[in-house]
């Protein structure tokens, strides 16, 4: 059984980009897939903290697309859509949480150390340029984002606050 994120930060990313597109240009929407897969990244790995857990994941299967697509008001194309199967609803909700709000990404990368999976540089999320800022500024508008971040921030501000009162 597979211990991998991949597919579901993959999938997650995906779908961030389709529902917020960055502006024209491939410098623009390569900055603004490498926030997103910073975001899914870091939420995939918060909400899956263990082997077991991304284990389970894969034999029982993410949500899917379906809520979310609802939520923006999005109509995906019927053809190839076998990817939207692996799009997680909670990792993908946490995400929006943390593109809105940089401070909040760098309280969840924090936390990161409380998980089996490696700390790594999150730097476009958490502390995102003037250029990176440009480039998604779809994907980190907290307005825009709201609909998403809402269905599951009640679970990471939990997350986040058990994390930060193990701390002395």
């Amino acid at each position: 059984m597979s211990d991998d994120l991949t597919p579901v930060i993959a999938a997650s990313t995906r779908w961030l980009l389709a529902a917020y597109p960055a502006p024209t240009g491939a410098l623009s929407r390569a900055l603004a897939e490498a926030q997103a897969r910073q975001a899914t990244t870091l939420a995939a790995s918060l909400r899956y903290p263990t082997r077991l857990d991304v284990q389970l994941l894969h034999l029982l299967a993410p949500s899917g697309s379906h809520r979310l697509d609802w939520h923006t008001g999005c109509n995906p194309h019927p053809g190839n859509t076998a990817w939207r199967t692996w799009v997680d609803e909670t990792v993908v909700s946490w995400a929006a949480c943390l593109l809105a709000d940089p401070v909040l990404a760098t309280r969840a990368h924090q936390a990161l150390s409380a998980t089996e999976h490696a700390v790594v540089s999150l730097l476009r999320l958490t502390a995102p340029s003037g250029r990176d800022t440009e480039a998604a500024a779809l994907l980190r508008h907290p307005d825009l984002l709201e609909h998403v971040a809402c269905l599951h921030r009640p679970q990471l501000m939990e997350l986040l606050s058990a994390d930060s009162a193990e701390v002395p």
